[in-house]
């Protein structure tokens, strides 16, 4: 069953570099190469590594469990870079022979029904934000947990949030979840874990302060990107700027789907859908 996987591996990798549209591929590997395309980028190298995380057997079946560890490295103009991901997918095996082999979809759901609206406080914290110290935290623990912090399957704003108080930025709060932006233990504030709440802290600018600006080549390493796949005004995602292209566009870090140096629009993403809207987040000193 593993050389099996191996050869489906290399045939996955084959569709991402070989000429054409790659109609017969999925629709992720197609989206992926037709967004390259868009900005005149290119795929020259793939490697992908996969690890069997879990294994099920029930009479003449069989499903694996396993991550691709993926990395690309990409020609945009003069420059080369290295994107990578982390994959989970499920291979179903019936009488030892591959059936069907899918992605496992994260999840961008916030988790618990009814999350109130993060309270807003007047006060001001001094602090200096470091955006070396939070783009090196992204960079060691994109495609880790930090076992200083509670796992979470839908980890991005966790990750976020680690990655801003790695830059210097205090928590406050504490210990009304409502309130603030913290973890301490086993209990968190909303603003910490939901991208919904992360998001309308940064947009009040109180605590951590922020600047929304329009566009996204206006940030900076160490600022911040709020996805909203639907566009229904509920963020279900949080992105790193950890690096730019050769036209300066942000390239970012984040959880869930474990990614580094990835364009940051996410159209490549099984969750992308046209009515996507973003918030674009300069991250200020405090005062």
């Amino acid at each position: 069953m593993k050389e099996q996987l191996k050869d489906l591996l290399a045939v996955r990798v084959q569709l991402l570099v070989i000429d054409g549209d790659g109609e017969n591929g999925s629709d992720r590997l197609v989206n992926k190469r037709a967004c390259l395309r868009t900005r005149d980028a290119e795929i020259v190298r793939v490697q992908a590594i996969g690890r069997i995380i879990n294994d099920t057997e029930k009479g003449d079946e069989h499903w694996l469990d396993y991550q691709v560890h993926f990395k690309y490295l990409i020609k945009h103009g003069t420059l080369f870079y290295i994107e990578e991901e982390l994959e989970q997918r499920r291979a179903l095996f019936h009488s030892g022979k591959l059936n069907d082999d899918w992605q496992i979809q994260p999840s961008y759901q916030e988790r618990g029904p009814g999350v109130p609206a993060v309270e807003s406080i007047p006060e001001r914290l001094n602090y200096r934000y470091s955006r070396l110290k939070a783009v090196q935290y992204a960079e060691r623990w994109w495609n880790e947990f930090n076992p200083a912090y509670p796992k979470f399957t839908d980890d991005c704003s966790s990750f976020i949030s680690q990655c801003l108080h790695a830059g210097g930025i205090p928590m406050w709060g504490s210990p009304k979840r409502s309130t603030g932006w913290w973890m301490s233990g086993t209990v968190w504030s909303y603003s910490w874990t939901v991208a919904n709440a992360l998001q309308q802290l940064l947009d009040r600018g109180q605590g951590i302060r922020t600047k929304e600006v329009q566009r996204p080549e206006e940030l900076d390493l160490g600022d911040i990107i709020c996805v909203d796949f639907q566009g229904d005004g509920r963020f279900d995602h949080s992105l790193i700027v950890t690096a730019k292209d050769q036209n300066g566009m942000p390239l970012v870090n984040a959880h869930t789907t474990n990614s580094r140096h990835r364009y940051w629009a996410y159209e490549d993403s099984t969750a992308y859908t046209p009515n996507i809207k973003y918030k674009f987040y300069l991250i200020l000193d405090g005062t």
